[in-house]
C-alpha cells in the first residue's frame, strides 16, 4: 500500500503581527546572548529555555499539537517534586535559607577539577589545553558554572548553564519549525527511552520500529508489557509502505493489542543496519505518522557519524567540508527539523561524539512532553551528573563554544570515513563474494554483512538459525568477534529468511579492522567449502 504523499509545510498566512527573523546563526547567538543579559544560575537554578530560545524568534511559528489523549495515567499524574518547587525562591537577594536539605560545599572534598583536552586547529607542538574548575568560581566572578553548584543538587532539566547551550545548538542544526519546542537532559539517551516508554505507554502496547534494531529498546520495552512490531526496510531503513500496511491491516483481536502509535525508529547509520534514511523517506514516514497519528521516537547518537561519500577502493578521498555552513548543509535533515505538529521526541547523545561514559544528553520536544519528563526525571534519575554537566559545559561552552564544537564534529566525521574505508577494502580483498555481500554505510559505526546461508553445504538439512550458529562458533575459532544478525530482529514471531552478521569500524585500530575481516574470510570459507584465498585475495 502506497505511503501518503510527503507532507507540505504551508506558509503563514497572517504574518503582519510579526517580522520572520532569520535562522540562528553562531555569529547571532553572542548577540542574542547579549539581549537577555548575564546568566546567573546558581545552586537547583531553573531554566529560563524562553530566553535561550530568544524571546520573539519563533513567534511566527504555530504550536504543536497536545498529547493528553497519548499520555499515560502515571505521566499525568505526576506532580513534580514539592521541595524543588522552593529553589526558585534561592535567587532573592538578602535570602537565608534554612529551608532545603542541601549539604554545604564547604563539606565537598574537592577543590579544583582539571583536565586536559584537544586543541583544534593548530600545526603547534601544543595539541592540548588544559582546562580548570573551582570550586567557587562563580563568587569569584571567574566562571557562570563552578563545583559548588554542579556538586549540589539540581533541577530534573539539568543545569541551566550547560542546558542553554544544548537548546542554541539544537536550534542552529535543526530550527525546530513549531514555536513551543524545548529541550531537557538526560542521563542518557537509553535512560530517556525507558522515561518515554512510562510516558507513552501501557502494559500491552505495541511499539513500532524496524525488522532489526538496537536489541536494549526491546529489552527495555519487554518489562513494561510493550511489545515491537517490526516495519520493513531496505538499503535505505525502515519502508513508509511497510508502515502504513502494518497499521492499516492492524487486527486488534489477532495480534492481542491496540493499534501501536509510539514509532522507535534510529534514522541515521542505524543499528545494527547501518542504514540512513533519505531525506524523501523521512518525509515519506513523517506523512505516515501523520495519517495514523503517530508519535515518533527519534534516537539519533550516530547523526553526526555521517561520513564523505565511499568512492571505492585505491579512489582519491572526497574532501571535508569547507565550512560550518556546508558541514550542516551536508546533514540529513532530521526528523525534528520536519516535525511541523510536535510528534517527535529527539534523542540527542554525546555518547558516540565524545563520550558514553558522561551519561549526559538532551531530548528535544514540545514544551509538554518535556516538562513531563523533567518531572519525571525529578523523581527518579534526577539531574544528570553533575561532575559530567562541569566537564561537557567547560570543554563545549567555554573552550570550543559552538564553532570549536562543530570543528571537532568535522574531524570525526573524517576519522569515521576513514575507518569505514578500511573495513569496507579489507572486505573487497578478503571476503568471498559469492556467499556474502555489503553496501556501503553512510553513517554510523556499523558494517552489515548479508551471508547466503542457501548455499551452505547443510542447507536444507539445518535451519538459518543452526547455519548462523555455526558460522558464529567458527569465526570465533579464527579468532574475530562479529555479532548475529538474529540478535537484531525485534520480533521473534516473525520467520527469518535472510541472514546477516554485524561488524564494527569504531574502535579497533586499523591493522585489526583489516586482520579481522581476513579471519572472517577464512571462516566463511572453510564453512561453505570454498577455495582458500590465494594471496590474501
Amino acid at each position: 500500500m502506497a505511503p501518503p504523499s510527503a507532507i507540505e509545510v504551508l506558509p503563514e498566512t497572517d504574518t503582519s503581527t510579526f517580522t520572520v527573523p532569520d535562522r540562528l546563526t553562531i555569529q547571532a547567538i553572542a548577540k542574542r546572548r547579549a539581549a537577555s543579559g548575564k546568566l546567573i544560575a546558581g545552586v537547583a537554578a531553573a531554566a529560563d529555555i524562553g530566553s535561550f530560545k530568544g524571546r520573539t524568534h519563533h513567534l511566527h511559528k504555530h504550536l504543536a499539537n497536545r498529547w493528553d489523549h497519548r499520555l499515560t495515567a502515571e505521566a499525568k499524574s505526576r506532580g513534580g517534586s514539592s521541595l524543588k518547587e522552593a529553589a526558585k525562591f534561592l535567587k532573592q537577594p538578602g535570602l537565608i535559607s534554612l529551608g532545603g536539605g542541601l549539604p554545604s560545599s564547604e563539606y565537598f572534598p574537592v577543590e579544583e577539577v582539571t583536565f586536559k583536552v584537544p586543541v583544534l586547529g593548530t600545526d603547534t607542538a601544543q595539541r592540548h589545553a588544559v582546562l580548570t574548575a573551582g570550586k567557587h568560581d562563580m563568587a569569584s566572578g571567574t566562571s557562570d558554572f563552578d563545583l559548588a553548584t554542579a556538586l549540589q543538587y539540581g533541577q530534573g532539566h539539568g543545569s541551566a548553564q550547560l542546558l542553554r547551550w544544548m537548546v542554541e545548538h539544537t536550534e542552529l542544526v535543526h530550527n525546530p519549525p513549531y514555536r513551543d519546542w524545548s529541550c531537557t537532559m538526560t542521563v542518557g539517551s537509553t535512560s530517556a527511552f525507558d522515561i518515554a516508554l512510562r510516558m507513552l505507554s501501557k502494559p500491552g502496547d505495541f511499539m513500532l520500529s524496524e525488522e532489526y534494531t538496537f536489541p536494549a529498546a526491546v529489552e527495555a520495552a519487554g518489562p513494561v508489557g510493550v511489545r515491537v512490531a517490526a516495519v520493513q526496510m531496505d538499503e535505505g531503513g525502515m519502508l513508509a509502505e511497510s508502515l502504513d500496511d502494518v497499521l492499516c491491516s492492524w487486527d486488534e483481536k489477532a495480534r492481542g493489542g491496540r493499534k501501536p502509535f509510539l514509532l522507535y525508529t534510529v534514522p541515521t547509520g542505524q543499528n545494527p543496519t547501518g542504514s540512513t534514511q533519505s531525506l524523501q523517506r523521512r518525509k515519506q514516514i513523517y506523512a505516515v505518522a501523520q495519517k495514523h497519528d503517530l508519535y515518533i521516537l527519534e534516537d539519533e547518537p550516530y547523526y553526526f557519524l555521517q561520513m564523505q561519500p565511499y568512492t571505492g577502493p585505491d579512489a582519491p578521498d572526497v574532501p571535508a567540508p569547507a565550512s560550518h555552513q556546508d558541514f550542516l548543509a551536508s546533514l540529513v535533515p532530521s526528523y525534528l527539523s520536519l516535525d511541523t505538529d510536535g510528534r517527535v521526541m529527539r534523542m540527542d547523545s554525546f555518547s558516540k561524539v565524545i563520550a558514553p561514559g558522561t551519561r549526559v544528553g538532551w531530548i528535544t520536544a514540545s514544551e509538554q512532553i518535556c516538562k513531563c519528563y523533567s518531572i519525571h526525571a525529578d523523581l527518579s534519575t534526577q539531574s544528570p551528573s553533575g561532575l559530567s554537566q562541569m566537564m561537557l559545559f567547560k570543554l563545549l561552552e567555554e573552550h570550543w563554544d559552538h564553532d570549536g564544537y562543530l570543528d571537532w564534529l568535522l574531524h570525526i566525521r573524517m576519522e569515521y570515513t576513514q575507518r569505514r574505508n578500511v573495513i569496507l577494502e579489507a572486505c573487497e580483498q578478503h571476503l568471498p563474494k559469492e556467499v556474502v555481500s555489503w553496501r556501503a554505510p553512510s553513517a554510523g559505526m556499523f558494517h552489515w554483512l548479508r551471508v547466503e546461508w542457501h548455499k551452505h553445504p547443510d542447507y536444507p538439512r539445518k535451519t538459518l538459525e543452526e547455519i548462523e550458529d555455526e558460522l558464529f562458533h567458527a569465526n570465533m575459532r579464527h579468532g574475530t568477534l562479529l555479532m548475529k544478525g538474529s540478535w537484531f530482529c525485534p520480533d521473534k514471531t516473525v520467520a527469518n529468511e535472510k541472514m546477516f552478521f554485524r561488524a564494527t569500524y569504531a574502535a579497533a585500530p586499523l591493522d585489526q579492522i583489516r586482520e579481522a575481516v581476513r579471519r572472517f574470510g577464512e571462516a566463511l570459507r572453510e564453512a561453505f567449502g570454498l577455495p582458500a584465498a590465494s594471496n590474501g585475495h
